[in-house]
């Protein structure tokens, strides 16, 4: 090949001869020589991953953090000081917290190996006209491939041959049912992964059929390639949390040093010895430091993540738990996350009427289990309905079949049209299956006085041409085309999938069996109207997330109308306004003309997976911070990109999964606003043990500071100053990491994402407080320093001791006094009914 048929070629838009043109192949394949020629030029059919960090400097990159850097001062000081206890706790809070670290990055290097899973072991071609099998990665562009059902597909293939052939994609674009292929070029180029029939992609799965193909990318050049080049370019930002606490750390660093070298030379000045001045300056800049933070921060995640694996959200990375508390964009899919991931029949059409399901009457069958009245529109469609469907009961009660189905069987079951014993009084004769070409399928049946009855299914148009009459209760009329199609539309219009019923009597089976003989001359029955309804939940959770003020947006490969209609019933759009955008308009979008647009955009629909980063880099830029969801291969790394990635844990790949921060365990839009409150929630504690520790070291310094101006001697000993350290500051700060959530926790906004962790109060208490904290102390001195001589000291101890456990336990809530918060503030329930898949 050329260095022009190097250049990107829409294999989608040409014909099999020209692909073959193209890629200069023919239907005997290539010859053995060409093919090294080739293998040369283009290398091995792999993925190739980029050089990874070593473990070791993975695990010493844990020790960089500025706060983490003054904590190992920390330890270096009160080593030297003679205080091997404080130096142990800090070594081992750090230790624990560069391991943490480690694990998490180290697990998410993993998602690369899941991708490389995914590629097939061998492959038969034809070379030379001799079918052969080879190892995939010697495959080039232009081998002929042979595919049969339960084959791995080893690379981007242009199909030339296909017979009946269905690929499994799910791996690819996170849909679950299988795609049926055919060799027909198509006229668009923007045309989604999923839409594209004529070809198939290496990672992929063949479940029926069989067929053949020129190869058309190998390697890094394939769809799978291209995924793995993207998720290999996204670093996974710092999280909030981080960012702040990098922040706090080195303000307290130069706070700290500036207090210590101020008591210091204020000790000299009084005349302290200089001994005992350094060892209490040195003592001061350890108590200073909370060390307990890593330990509170890694303890309150470490709850949380436990807590959530209960509401069936597993946390893949600890930090991700605090991180769900700033995010102000839940970007969800639609199917099985806001909706059950189950066809539900909502409307019905006959007898020249429109009828909610639910409105449907029960069964109308006399007692001999006849139908009352063949001419009986209702009774007709529901018989229909059963009767002609190939969805079957299992051993365990669950309705084995495709989901449209499943749902046509559910409903005429529901209202008492059994199959089983519809299938003894009008058995099945005969049968023409669905195929894509005609949209139809057909059964007969045995009926009463000798007759037999076909009921045709499938596309309403499709009905409509064949149909001659519509049923009614007094017989048949002629059909009015113009009338059913409107009201098709009417049903259309509610976001809901059409299927039309036809039935025709006969008095032998036709001869022969032919679409062309069977299907024509058909009697309109009625239409049916289905869609993935919303999960009864949903509503709530997206009406918690508004009133959080986090911005629910749903992102889906569904047609325009069918995403609003949900979108409007679950509320993630209000009132009129264009919220809509599909995946087209978004790809005619530079990335800045998108971002003046993007936080007006509640619904994404036909959107290919890998637009999703597009999304998420233009909501980040912002400054939002994101949580998506995905499933497929191709959603990996925008699962990576985003602050939050949620993967699926029943629909989701290996691939999604490894690349996510949390998997949802029952694919569930509610479980991602319980996560929300549980981050919420943590962040919340950790500024309580922020706001107590320094609180508390603050009242230390200012006891010790203030002493010298009163012509008082130095209170507190270097052993006093390192025990209230470790003992008291420590121990009830661990405490607060299990304070239940406030009461308005989900009617907040989230953080602003520059928001100081000292922000809304916290500087200023940690001032005020202290420095009542600190005076207490030193007036107790005042009073007793005289009259007990051997225990005023003990005194000033005491009080600084009980004046910390009294001010830890008023600041339990942010909100309510202790007499209140001491009953604890109920959970989020957002309760999801029990469903059989």
């Amino acid at each position: 090949m050329s260095e022009k048929e190097d250049r990107p070629v829409n294999w989608h838009q040409i014909d099999p001869t020209e692909a073959a043109g193209k890629l200069q192949s023919s239907d005997t394949g290539l010859v053995s020589e060409e093919a090294s020629r080739r293998f040369e030029h283009y290398g091995p059919n792999e993925l190739i991953e980029k050089k990874r960090k070593s473990l070791w400097m993975m695990f010493f990159d844990q020790f960089k953090d500025f706060m983490i850097l003054v904590l190992i001062s920390a330890a270096v000081v009160a080593g030297v000081i003679g205080e091997p206890v404080d130096t142990i706790a800090i070594a081992v809070i750090v230790l624990l917290n560069a391991v943490l670290g480690f694990v998490q990055e180290y697990r998410a290097e993993k998602a690369m190996a899941a991708l490389k899973k995914l590629a097939a072991p061998s492959a038969t071609v034809i070379r030379g006209g001799q079918t052969e099998s080879i190892a995939a990665e010697r495959l080039v562009p232009g081998d002929l491939v042979i595919l049969e059902a339960g084959n791995v597909v080893p690379a981007d293939i242009r199909l030339t041959e296909s017979a009946q052939l269905r690929i499994d994609e799910a791996a690819l674009t996170g849909e679950s049912a299988p795609v049926e292929k055919d060799i027909a070029a198509l006229r668009e180029a923007d045309v989604s992964i999923s839409d594209r029939k004529n070809m198939v992609y290496k990672g992929t799965l063949v479940t029926y059929g069989r067929g053949r193909g020129l190869v058309a990318a190998t390697g890094m050049r394939t769809e799978l390639g291209r995924i793995a080049s993207l998720l290999q370019d996204q670093h996974e930002g710092r999280t909030p949390l981080q960012k702040r606490l990098t922040s706090f750390g080195k303000r307290l660093a130069y706070a700290v040093l500036a207090i210590c070298v101020i008591v210091f030379v204020a000790g000299l000045l009084r005349g302290e010895p200089p001994l005992l001045m350094l060892l209490t300056a040195i003592s001061l800049a350890v108590a200073a430091i909370p060390e307990a933070l890593p330990a509170v921060i890694t303890i309150s995640l470490a709850l949380g993540a436990k807590k959530l694996v209960k509401q069936h959200a597993l946390i893949r990375k600890l930090p991700a738990v605090e991180t769900l508390g700033s995010v102000t964009y839940i970007c969800t899919d639609k199917t099985g996350t806001l909706t059950l991931n189950r066809m539900t029949v909502e409307e019905v059409y006959a007898d020249g009427r429109l009828f909610r399901a639910e409105e449907l009457p029960g069964a109308g069958l006399d007692s001999t289990g006849a139908i009352l009245s063949d001419r009986k529109p209702l009774s007709l469609l529901l018989t229909a309905l059963a009767l002609s469907n190939d969805s079957r009961v299992d051993a365990t009660g669950a309705l084995i079949g495709d989901p449209t189905e499943t749902a046509l069987f559910e409903l005429a079951r529901g209202k008492g049209y059994l199959r089983e014993e519809l299938d003894e009084r009008y058995p099945r004769l005969a049968e023409i299956p669905f195929d894509s070409d005609r949209k139809l399928m057909t059964t007969f049946h045995s009926w009463e006085d000798g007759r037999i009855i076909s009921f045709t299914k499938g596309a309403l148009e499709e009905i409509v041409e064949r149909s001659e009459k519509v049923l009614i209760p007094q017989g048949q009329e002629e059909i009015d085309r113009s009338k059913v199609l409107e009201t098709a539309e009417r049903i259309a219009g509610d976001g809901l999938r059409t299927l039309g019923f036809a039935m025709r009597f006969w008095e032998t089976l036709p001869d022969p069996l032919t679409s062309k003989q069977a299907e024509a001359g058909l009697v309109l029955i009625g239409i049916v109207g289905m869609m993935d309804p919303p999960r009864p939940e949903a509503a709530e959770s997206v009406a918690m997330c508004r009133s959080a003020g986090i911005r629910p947006v749903m992102i889906t490969g569904d047609h325009p109308l069918t995403a609003e209609v949900i979108a409007r019933r679950v509320g993630i759009i209000h009132g009129e306004g264009k919220a809509v955008m599909t995946g087209r308009e978004l790809a005619e979008l530079s990335l800045t003309e998108f971002e003046d647009r993007v936080e007006k955009i509640r619904v994404y629909a036909r959107v290919a997976p890998e637009q999703k980063l597009k999304i998420v880099k233009a909501l980040q830029d912002k400054g939002n911070f994101v949580a998506m969801t995905g499933d497929g291969v191709n959603d990996a790394p925008a699962l990576k990109r985003a602050d939050i990635g949620v993967a699926m844990g029943v629909t989701g790949t290996d691939v999604s999964k490894e690349a996510s921060d949390m998997i949802l365990l029952d694919d569930n839009f509610a479980t991602i606003v319980k996560a929300v409150r549980e981050g919420r929630r943590i962040f919340d504690n950790v500024r309580k043990f922020i706001k107590y520790t320094m609180t508390s070291n603050s009242g230390e310094i200012l006891t010790i500071f203030l002493a010298p101006f009163f012509g008082l001697p130095i209170p507190l000993l270097p052993i006093h100053i390192l025990w209230i350290n470790l003992v008291t500051d420590g121990i009830p700060g661990l405490a607060l990491a299990a304070e239940p959530g406030e009461r308005n926790i989900m009617s907040r906004p989230p953080r602003h994402p520059k928001e100081s962790i000292f922000a809304k109060g916290l500087g200023a208490h940690i001032v005020w407080v202290g420095l009542l904290m600190g005076t207490v102390p030193i007036l107790t001195q005042i009073l007793f320093i005289d009259s007990c001589k051997t225990h005023w000291q003990t005194m000033v101890f005491t009080v600084l001791c009980l004046s910390q456990m009294g001010h830890v336990l008023a600041i339990r809530s942010e909100q309510d006094s202790f007499f209140i918060h001491v009953r604890p503030v109920p959970e989020m329930t957002i309760e999801a009914p029990a469903f059989t898949a």
